[in-house]
């Protein structure tokens, strides 16, 4: 299974990219975890994009290219993937169609994650996050997990939710419409519990899998 996953922020991305890669015993990749993992090494790829981190831009297309086109090489690959946070525009998703057109192992699918930007706002300004091990909870005064303090980061906030989510339609949400000509896309209702939005996309992932 070739997934590719997408939604805005709040949608729940990472929490069902784990249940997913589980269930279906792929691995989860997500552009994060590949920069982190380049800049760790050193590798020729990592010391660009550091050059961009450190200038405070955003990493270049196409070093964030030739990192995904790496991770793609990789053995635990062999039988799937579940790619979160890549592509982020269409012109990415052009580049990931030629990478897997490469291998003859075009994607299966692409789950789009659906919310209304009002049920993202309450449930990203209603989160909070511990200090001491940063594990995120909502309508909380302790952290659950280690009984730390807990704060509300400023990326959790109204305005800067909306601006995100306005950065989002601007430049993400246009490869949902590219990847719905492309017959690929699959779309999912992100709201109820974590365990009937997991059961959802399974079903609904069902006739490609």
């Amino acid at each position: 299974m070739r997934l590719v996953l997408v939604g805005p922020p709040g949608a729940g991305k990472g929490t069902q990219a784990q249940f997913l890669a589980a269930h279906y015993s792929i691995p989860h990749i997500s552009t994060g975890d590949i920069f982190r993992a380049n800049l760790k090494a050193g590798t020729p790829l990592g010391v660009q994009a550091k050059s961009f981190m450190d200038r405070g831009e955003l990493v270049a297309d196409s070093v964030t290219n030739e990192m995904v086109k790496d991770r793609l090489t990789h053995d635990d690959v062999a039988n799937g993937f579940l790619l979160d946070g890549f592509p982020r525009n269409v012109a990415q998703a052009e580049v990931l169609r030629a990478i897997l057109a490469e291998k003859a192992r075009p994607l299966a699918a692409v789950l789009e994650l659906s919310i209304d930007n009002a049920e993202i706002i309450t449930r990203l300004s209603s989160r909070r996050t511990c200090k001491d091990c940063f594990q995120p909870s909502v309508g909380v005064d302790k952290c659950p997990l280690c009984g730390g303090d807990v704060y509300q980061r400023e990326d959790d906030k109204a305005d800067v939710i909306a601006r995100r989510l306005e950065v989002y339609e601007e430049q993400t949400a246009p490869i949902v419409s590219f990847y719905r000509s492309e017959g690929l896309l699959i779309t999912v209702s992100a709201t109820g519990s974590v365990e009937e939005i997991t059961l959802r996309a399974i079903s609904a992932l069902s006739r490609v899998s």
